[in-house]
């Protein structure tokens, strides 16, 4: 068995173990309680994310963490195994295929998040790594033959990648810029091809635009909002690329960023890397810049899709350096691997056992408070039904925070409406907004310890509110969170009051 295949088969284990280990996230809850509305794009990101997890659940017929996270699993094996194909047909060498694709598997934003979490990134990853390989090919950069079949298959998996997330489009920008800087592309441009490329790709991203068009541009118009601002903070591009670091480990980013400068010096005279520079160098810098006046923060796993590209330089480099010995880099990679083992070990064993707080007492939940947000709530469905208030005809349950209504919703699995009683209500404004059920009867739970203070911040938008006592969640046997139970009757609607955020 080749070292590849065995990469593969290994790091897929990890992740089917983790995948059962560790419940969803707010962003995974959130995603995949939505995606049982199957729409053809959605308020947050396009649509691919959500129709594999709609799809995962449709064919299984389980809403299970380890079901819902698969397909992104077997995404990332597939990207695993691309990333080695382009780095060792661009570079001629299987050994810097293996370790492009076998340091990929050691970076946390990709390897963690984007390759096993109901997230975007994941397709994403996979989508634009399609992209880079028929690119090659396409343009001759690697032997492939096939003109038409190797254009259409770039085009098609550009409009893959922007039915995946929108920053997509900042990688997908960068092979237009090389084919006009080089000799050779100049000749592609001259040619249907490429062209015919760009049209498939713009058709496939039609729902996307389509989706828009019906609910007035709202997912361009909430993405467009975060790039707005009117602070100035001309060291916030060091700020960002710190967390970027972090996010990629800062011993991987960095020989990553120096090779990526070190390919925009050497230009379109080697284009190999010229390409590769071009492909990442939009999200780099974009973000980067954009942090400077935005007044909404910059998340950092933004760029990734920019340092990705760039994974196959540093193969070739790890190789030819281990070819020469370089024991510490081969010592590097050991501690690199064994780290993320142990804190995955660590990670899974805590987030099914939870055996810090036994070990640490109750104290410790309440200092991690974020802890919550990686818990599935199955708990909320039983003691809600065994205290009858589940039962009420046409009753509604009701959040004030779209990242609770994701932990509800998953935790009643579909069984009843959930809203959220704010303005930010996300992708529950589109396919459950809070009007469409004016008069009826809603069950309300926060997120908070203090029932007369939330009834009345309720009070206004209900005939009456009735303060039930509170339930909690646990975790692991300990209480880990109190959420607040109120009853309203007789719901006004959002749209009547003023002020409600």
């Amino acid at each position: 068995m080749s070292p590849l295949i065995l990469l593969i088969l290994i790091t897929t284990l990890i992740r089917v173990v983790m995948g059962w280990a560790l419940g969803l996230g707010i962003d995974e809850t959130y995603m995949v309680a939505a995606s049982r509305h199957l729409e053809l794009s959605y308020y947050d990101h396009p649509p691919i994310a959500w129709w594999l997890t709609h799809a995962a659940m449709a064919l299984s017929g389980s809403q299970a963490s380890v079901i819902v996270r698969l397909p992104f699993i077997l995404l990332f094996a597939l990207s695993t195994w691309l990333m080695a194909r382009i780095t060792s047909r661009l570079f001629d060498s299987d050994r810097a295929g293996f370790w492009a694709a076998f340091i990929l598997n050691l970076s946390p934003v990709y390897a963690v998040t984007g390759g096993g979490w109901v997230l975007p990134d994941g397709p994403l990853d996979c989508a634009l790594l399609g992209f880079l390989l028929f690119s090659l090919q396409a343009t001759g950069l690697v032997a492939g033959g096939r003109p038409w079949v190797d254009w259409l298959a770039a085009g098609a998996c550009a409009g893959l990648a922007m039915l995946s997330k929108y920053n997509g489009v900042l990688v997908l920008a960068g092979l237009p810029v090389f084919l006009a800087t080089t000799a050779t592309g100049r000749l592609w441009l001259r040619r249907p091809q490429p062209w015919v490329a760009g049209l498939l790709a713009v058709i496939l991203f039609t729902p996307v635009i389509f989706w828009n068009v019906e609910h007035h541009w709202a997912s361009f118009a909430f993405q467009g909002d975060r790039a707005g601002g009117l602070r100035f903070r001309p060291l916030a591009p060091l700020g960002v690329w710190g967390g970027e670091a972090l996010f990629v480990l800062p011993w991987i980013w960095v020989p990553l960023i120096l090779l990526w400068l070190a390919a925009l010096r050497r230009g379109p005279a080697e284009p190999r890397g010229w390409l590769l520079a071009l492909l990442a160098a939009a999200p780099i810098l974009l973000f980067a810049l954009v942090s400077i006046w935005s007044s909404d923060h910059i998340l950092y796993h933004w760029s990734a899709p920019g340092t990705l590209m760039l994974f196959p330089l540093l193969g070739v480099e790890i190789a030819r350096r281990l070819e020469r010995g370089a024991p510490r880099l081969r010592r590097g990679i050991v501690a690199t691997a064994a780290l993320l083992v142990f804190a995955l070990v660590l990670t899974g064993t805590q987030m099914r056992l939870n055996w810090v707080t036994a070990l640490a007492g109750p104290s410790f939940l309440a200092r991690a408070k974020d802890v919550a947000g990686g818990v599935n709530w199955t708990g909320l469905r039983p003691q809600l039904e065994a205290r009858g208030l589940l039962a009420a005809p046409g009753l509604v349950v009701a959040v004030t925070k779209w990242n609770d209504a994701g932990k509800v919703d998953y935790a009643l699995g579909g069984s009843l409406p959930v809203v959220v009683l704010a303005a930010d209500a996300r992708e529950y404004g589109v396919f459950a907004p809070a009007d469409r059920y004016i008069g009826h009867p809603m069950l309300i739970l926060m997120s908070s310890s203090n029932g007369a203070a939330d009834a009345s911040r309720m009070a206004s938008l209900f005939d009456r509110v009735t303060v039930l006592q509170p339930l909690v969640i646990y975790f692991g046997g300990f209480p880990l969170l109190k959420l607040s139970v109120l009853k309203g009757e007789g719901f006004h609607g959002l749209a009547m009051v003023k002020g409600v955020k």
